[in-house]
């Protein structure tokens, strides 16, 4: 007797549906590598019909002064606390996230940014009128640009979500979201979440729309012609996907893509406090992360050390069970990504050493085991490519000069950390690094009042922070005479 799989259904102009052709795949649960749900199998009819109830609800939605798109996105924030254990619920089943962390470590900040962007939406900000030609006065408009297109990644699909939804939402626009085919349980609920707040507060619920589909769902969102921008969290090869599609109509793109960050850590640091830090935003979320600190430098005089400290951390390091409160993460989102960690595994070089982990954890799921990885050289493939799970690389570097070079020797360039007691060292270091981020002896926090976005083959544009509300709006110069 086999278990029933739940339904899941796309939500276009405020009503779930089955995909128009009734097309579906499965969603398996990582943490056991079982089926638990279906989800629609998003095609060019169900894209036509998102983006028809998103144009239609933009002009009411765009004419809202903003003030009432404050109080929208204020009572969804709300409605997050009231709603929060579904949310983790099916995070948890989305993602094999432990429930104490999604709890802990996604709801707050989620409610949080939301809640900014609400303030966001009243602080348009432009510079001064004034009159720069005799007898003209010129003003600056701050307008949304239109229906949004939007393609969210596996890692943090209920987090994403928010960075996406609640700016352009807050900005005046409309939404057709995309999920990943593997993880579109929390957005279908957060779906049924805005929907319900904005029927109580008298909106089109075609403000909002979700769309669960795989690739060629997300290539026909950004095709289509009804969008103005289309933003994606997701590889640097999606990325370029979307860059070539969207150029064909010239619309608006935003990109948030991989990482690969460097974690530079001199002579002077404090190596057990260092170690405990960077092993947690290493291994956290099983490295699955763009941010994630994988790629450690570490200076030759304290290499020995720190390499012996971390491998110890590795190994106290727990993942495991979503109800076990002691574990700091998951499995791997799905069986692709596990082959992929495997793969750079296997395929390391003769002069590499696995200090700790290095194999798959448990019989089923997609369990990997904290794992380090040293005596690496800056060209190894595991140091210049994204591995996106719980694997930590140690280079050995010699002075500031090398670490800087080596640092800055990837294609990526998202996030970035010094560690070092030496401020002049750490401001020189902020300078040179080529990352939209460098910490300075830490590493992964985010707030939503600072930017978080790359250069490189890591994207354009900024998520979080009133820049990231800015890539939501479009600017209009108006100019009117004096002579009436």
């Amino acid at each position: 007797m086999t278990t029933a799989l739940r339904r899941l259904r796309n939500y276009i102009d405020g009503e779930f549906r089955d995909a128009a052709d009734g097309r579906t795949t499965e969603v398996v649960n990582p943490a056991t590598g079982e089926a638990y749900a279906t989800a629609p199998l998003s095609a060019a009819a169900d894209v036509d019909a998102a983006m028809a109830a998103a144009e239609a609800a933009f002009p009411a939605w765009r004419d809202l002064i903003p003030a009432e798109r404050q109080k929208v996105l204020l009572k969804i924030a709300d409605r997050f606390e009231e709603r929060a254990e579904e949310l983790i619920a099916a995070e948890s089943e989305n993602c094999g996230k432990p429930v104490a962390l999604v709890r802990s470590e996604e709801i707050p900040p989620m409610v949080d940014q939301i809640r900014f962007f609400a303030g966001a939406a009243r602080m348009l900000e432009g510079r001064s009128a004034g009159e720069y030609m005799e007898g003209f006065t010129s003003i600056i408009r701050r307008e949304p640009v239109g229906v949004c297109a939007q393609v969210a990644p596996w890692n943090y699909p209920m987090m994403m979500a928010v960075w996406k939804f609640a700016p352009a939402l807050a900005a005046g626009n409309t939404v057709v979201i995309k999920p990943s085919d593997t993880t579109p349980a929390s957005t279908v609920l957060i779906a049924d979440i805005i929907g319900s707040v904005l029927d109580e507060l008298g909106h089109s619920r075609g403000v909002f729309n979700v769309l669960c589909g795989d690739r060629e769902t997300g290539r026909l969102m950004v095709e289509h012609t009804v969008p103005a921008m289309a933003s994606i969290t997701g590889s640097v090869r999606a990325g370029m996907q979307v860059a070539e599609s969207a150029s064909k109509d010239l619309k608006r793109v935003h990109l948030e893509l991989g990482g690969k960050a460097p974690v530079v850590v001199f002579e002077d640091t404090d190596i057990a406090k260092a170690v405990e830090d960077i092993s947690v935003a290493g291994y956290f979320n099983a490295g699955q992360d763009c941010t994630a600190a994988t790629r450690v430098l570490v200076q030759e005089s304290i290499h020995d050390e720190f390499v012996a400290a971390l491998a110890k951390a590795a190994a106290e390091t727990k993942t495991g069970a979503v109800d076990d409160e002691d574990v700091l993460y998951g499995p791997l989102n799905n069986a692709n990504q596990l082959k992929q960690v495997k793969g750079f595994i296997e395929r390391l070089p003769a002069h590499a050493k696995i200090e700790a982990g290095g194999e798959q954890v448990g019989e089923k799921g997609y369990f990997f085991a904290p794992t380090v990885v040293s005596g690496l050289k800056q060209d190894d493939e595991i140091v210049q490519h994204e591995v996106f799970g719980p694997v930590i690389t140690v280079q050995s570097f010699s002075d500031e000069k090398q670490a800087v070079e080596w640092a800055n020797g990837v294609e990526y360039a998202l996030a970035s950390s010094v560690w070092t007691k030496d401020h002049a060292r750490a401001m020189r270091m902020s300078k040179t690094l080529d990352f939209g981020c460098v910490w300075i002896n830490t590493h992964i926090p985010l707030v939503a009042e600072m930017p978080h976005g790359g250069f490189k083959k890591s994207g354009y544009g900024k998520d979080l922070s009133a820049y990231g509300f800015d890539d939501y709006t479009r600017i209009k110069h108006v100019m009117t005479s004096l002579d009436g």
